[in-house]
Order: structure tokens, then sequence, then C-alpha cells
């Protein structure tokens, strides 16, 4: 102890000792009180309650070994044990009862664990749904509430960019402005350099060129105006000359054509008089000229053969040719050949 009082007692007891002394004394007081403590108690308390066993020894040995200035600050029972085998036996039947009640009881705890976790996991599967459903209300108030908030920095974004622009452009208007302010100075600087250039230039232009080549072009234009008097002239001529030209050419083709006129009215008054007659000479004046279109390609035929066997099919061949020679002209000109009497007698004979 660290009382003065009592550390004195103990060093009244325990000067001079060493430490294995002073261990041995306090361990022989200690062994005498457990001793005369387990004559008090039966063989089960000891065994079933170390604790209270080890708190009796403390209790009545603290004042003996206080008195030699020392204080018992803790003391525990780690064994007890005999020599016949009876406490074994004793925790056998202890243990078998007790395993017999721990089996009930994991039974039954398991039971009721079973009932116990179905409930639970109902109930967790309840706090879960519910859980979920405010999870997903609350995400969907989220994600609602930030696609706002993004719709509205977008916007406040595409504002300050567009803002932004602006004002680049309206700067970028300014410098341009500028620029275009100093290129209008240069260009009225170069435009003065190059309006004092031409002064000086035609200054030496009508020194040098332009009072010669006036002089040289009021002679060419004289000369280009007698030249321009004497074409109109010519050409007052010429233009006579064609008009009472075309004057004599339209006199004489007025007067062919009032012949041809007269003509053409006295072939008309005269097939009129001589009726078919007169358009059957006609016809016949102009088979000649339709034959020789008609044979102008053979003109260009060197050979003409005709392969057949049979004389008699060639003949036949040839006739039935002349035989649709009046169809043809009265399929084209309206005159039938067929009433002409020599014609008549070459088809009868035919058919």
């Amino acid at each position: 102890m660290t009382e003065k009082e009592l550390l004195a007692v103990a060093c009244e007891q325990f000067l001079g000792k060493n430490v294995h002394d002073i261990k041995n004394v306090v361990l022989q007081t200690l062994e005498g009180h457990l001793r005369s403590i387990l004559g008090t108690l039966t063989v089960e308390q000891i065994y079933q309650d170390r604790d209270q066993f080890a708190k009796l020894v403390r209790e009545v040995a603290a004042p003996d070994v206080g008195r030699m200035g020392i204080e018992i600050l803790s003391f525990t029972i780690k064994d007890v044990y005999d020599k016949v085998s009876y406490l074994s036996s004793l925790g056998k039947t202890q243990t078998a009862a007790v395993q017999r009640d721990a089996d009930i009881g994991v039974a039954e705890a398991e039971r009721d664990a079973g009932i116990r976790e179905a409930e639970c996991k109902k109930e967790t599967l309840d706090v879960k749904f519910m859980a979920d459903t405010k999870v997903a209300d609350s995400k969907r108030a989220f994600e609602m509430q930030k696609a706002a908030f993004s719709q509205e920095i977008n916007v406040k974004t595409a504002e300050a960019q567009l803002a932004y622009e602006l004002q680049g452009a309206k700067e970028q208007q300014k410098i341009r402005q500028e620029e275009i302010e100093i290129e209008v100075v240069q260009r009225r600087k170069q435009i003065d350099v190059e309006e004092k250039e031409i002064i000086r230039m035609d200054k030496e232009l009508i020194g040098t060129v332009r009072r010669p080549a006036e002089a040289e072009a009021h002679r060419m234009q004289e000369i280009a105006e007698g030249e321009k008097v004497k074409q109109v002239l010519i050409a007052q001529a010429e233009a006579e000359k064609i008009r009472k030209i075309g004057e004599a050419e339209a006199s004489v083709i007025e007067a062919i054509g009032k012949a041809e006129a007269e003509k053409m009215k006295l072939k008309a008054e005269a097939y009129q008089q001589y009726g078919e007659a007169a358009k059957l000479a006609l016809v016949l004046d102009a088979l000649p000229q339709i034959a020789a279109k008609v044979s102008a390609p053979l003109a260009k035929v060197d050979e003409i053969v005709i392969l057949s066997g049979d004389n008699n099919k060639l003949t036949s061949d040839v006739t039935r040719l002349l035989a649709e020679i009046p169809a043809s002209v009265h399929a084209l000109t309206g005159v039938d050949l067929s009433k002409i009497p020599l014609i008549q007698k070459a088809t009868g004979a035919q058919a």
C-alpha cells in the first residue's frame, strides 16, 4: 500500500527480506484462508461458482494481509480438481444435462430462429420494397431535378456563349471597321499620289504624244470623212442600180406570171371542154416521167438475173406487173387507165 502508515507497517514486516520471502509469506496467508473457506462450502458450490469462492477469499484474507501493508488487487481461481475424479464425474452429469438442455435450446432456438428469420425476411422485403420505392421516387425526383438543373445550366451556358460570340462579333466588327478606315485613309493617300502622277503623266503626254496625235487624228478624220462620203455615194448608186434591176425583174416575173396564168386558164378551159379525154392525155404525158422516176434506181444496176426454172412463170410475172400498173396510176392520179381500149385489150388478154 502507498499510504504512509501502511507503508511503514510493510517496512516493519518485510524490511531486510528478499522478494521470494515476501511472496511466500503472502502465499501462505492466502492458502490458510483458502482452506478455511473450503471447509464452509460444498464441492458443487466451489466447482459451480468459482467467482463467489474467489470473492470470499479476498474478503477474508484482505484484513490480515492489510495489517502487513499488503493490498489484494486481484485474486482468481485458475482451476479446481481432485485426485478421485469426483469433480470430473460431476462435470459429466452436469455436462450431459447441459448438453441435453443445450440441444433442446438449440432446436427451440433454431425453430424460433427460422420463424423469426422468415418474419425478418418478410419485414426485410417489406422494408426493402418500401425503401426501393422511396429510392426510386427519390431517384426520379433527383433525375427530374437534375434534368431541370441541366436544362437551366444549358440555357445559361447557351446564353453566355451567345453573348460571348455576340461580343466577339462586335469586337471583330469594330476591328474590321478600324481596318477599313485605315485602308480608306491609305487608299485616299494612294489616290492622291496616283492623281498627282496622272496629272504629271498627262502633262508629259500633252507635250510628247497628245498634240502630235491630235494633229494626226485630225488628218485621219478628214481622210475618213472623205472616204465616208465616197462610200455613201457609191452605196447610193449601187442601191439605185439594184432597185432598177429589181423593178425590171419584177416586171419580167409579172409578165411571165400573167402568161402562165393565161396558159393555165386556157388549159383549164380545154380540160373542162374535153373532160376525161383531156385528163387522160395529161396522165399519158406524165407516164414517161413516172416510169423514169420508178426505174431510176435500176439504172445503177449493171445486170439483173432472174432465176426461174419455169419460163411460163416468168412470163406470167411480167404480165402480172403490167396488169397492176393501171391500179397504181388510179391510186396516184384518180384516172382509170383500164377504160382505155388499148389497156383493156392488154389486160383482157392477160385475164
